[in-house]
């Protein structure tokens, strides 16, 4: 990873990610779209034979293997399930907590006025599964589109080499609550979701995080379908001071870096010694990685090591990446809020040395399906609300209707509406018979 000075004038050179270049694969995508709308399950089969390498022949995936997961991955990795489902208690006690309630008020004698909650009818997730197979992630979008009380919750997820979903995604799966699961990932996932097919339901609203084609799926559809945002390859940007630890800040680097080869990773510290340090871990550990292949690539590319005057600085620069995830290793921001009340734009934030990505990825509760792009600027994390409408309601009685005449014939009649204008007149016996 380089180390470069900031400059504010080459804040947009110095952090580039991949998600720049989306623009690049609209065309095929939108070809992807187009095909998979007019020839539906025939056109799934071509574009998962031609991306995946299997022949699909039903998507569904039945109840039979469902079951048989649960039995492979006892004898396989019998911690894993017990570890997906505490994780998705804590998952549950989180997002419960973010139900919002109906409220009514009085706006003056006579006209009431207030707020209902209403569930999406049924809701589209995809689960990404190509260079890595993310359970977690059907956690993370299906229970709380569950706690939000949607009817039909259906995933999409790609199909391994034999056909089959890993054993993992479908027993996270069904201990999270999803109805249906279907073996298709991609672009054509999302297409399928967005307008249907013989075998995968049109659905209201498609959550989940993908890599650029995904992303740019999503946004062709947008309007078709509601979306959550556009959540591309993962990022990370770490505001770290002096008494930060550079063994640490490594890991953290490294954990985003080996998602994907277009994986964003920055570290911006006021402190040259810390910057030269974590370099050196950095180069250590990539050594000794697993995923050495993608985590080398991703920081060829998409990593830096951004080298500030001071913290104020390194706020800046946070503030306008907007990351996905952001690590604040300083002195005290454990406990020191100081920090914490600059920070205007990021997807999660993860305070303290102890606070690694990986907590938030897996298991303190929050959700790991985060805005991307500087999409924090706009957008929030997925939650229990993304899946709620909130239909507004008010009840007015004549006396309030009597009250509202002076303020709604006028404008209405100057915006040459003048139906609305006489929908009040004729309640009120002034309209002209």
């Amino acid at each position: 990873m380089e180390i470069l000075d900031y400059k504010k004038e080459n804040i947009v050179k110095l952090t580039k990610r991949s998600q720049d270049d989306i623009e690049d694969v609209l065309p095929v995508v939108s070809d992807i779209l187009k095909n998979v709308k007019e020839s539906k399950d025939s056109s799934l089969k071509k574009y998962t034979a031609k991306f995946d390498n299997v022949k699909i022949e039903t998507f569904k995936v039945s109840q039979e293997e469902i079951e048989n997961s649960y039995t492979n991955l006892k004898k396989e990795n019998p911690k894993l399930i017990e570890s997906l489902k505490n994780a998705s208690k804590n998952i549950e006690d989180f997002h419960k907590e973010q139900i919002p309630k109906e409220w009514n008020m009085e706006i003056t004698k006579g006209i009431t006025a207030g707020q209902i909650i209403r569930p999406i009818n049924i809701v589209g997730c995809y689960i990404p599964g190509g260079r890595a197979v993310y359970p977690s992630s059907i956690l993370m979008t299906v229970i709380p589109a569950k706690i939000a009380g949607v009817s039909r919750i259906i995933c999409c997820t790609p199909p391994q080499s034999d056909g089959k979903v890993m054993d993992a995604i479908l027993v996270a799966a069904d201990i999270a609550g999803a109805d249906e699961i279907y073996k298709v990932g991609g672009a054509q996932a999302i297409a399928a979701m967005a307008y249907g097919t013989e075998s995968i339901p049109k659905v209201e609203k498609i959550v989940g995080p993908g890599n650029i084609f995904v992303t740019a799926a999503k946004k062709l559809v947008y309007g078709e379908v509601d979306i959550d945002f556009p959540a591309g390859p993962s990022e990370v940007l770490i505001i770290a001071d002096e008494t930060a630890n550079p063994e640490y800040l490594a890991y953290d680097i490294l954990s985003q870096g080996e998602h994907d080869p277009n994986a964003s990773c920055f570290l911006v510290t006021d402190s040259e010694n810390i910057a030269k340090e974590t370099k050196k871990e950095i180069e250590i550990k990539t050594q000794q990685a697993k995923r050495k292949e993608i985590i080398e690539e991703s920081l060829e590319k998409y990593g830096k090591i951004i080298l500030t005057k001071s913290i104020e600085e390194s706020i800046e620069v946070s503030n306008e990446y907007a990351p996905e995830h952001l690590i604040i290793m300083t002195k005290n921001s454990a406990t020191d809020q100081k920090i914490l009340k600059k920070i205007t734009n990021a997807g999660s934030i993860f305070l303290g040395k102890y606070s690694p990505v990986a907590a938030g990825d897996y298991g303190s509760g929050t959700n790991h399906v985060l805005p991307t792009a500087s999409g924090a600027k706009m957008y929030s994390g997925l939650s229990t609300e993304s899946f709620l409408k909130k239909p507004t309601v008010q009840t007015i009685t004549e006396e309030g209707l009597k009250s509202l005449e002076s303020i709604v014939i006028p404008i209405a009649e100057y915006e040459g509406l003048y139906a609305h204008a006489d929908s009040v007149k004729v309640r009120l016996n002034k309209k002209d018979k």
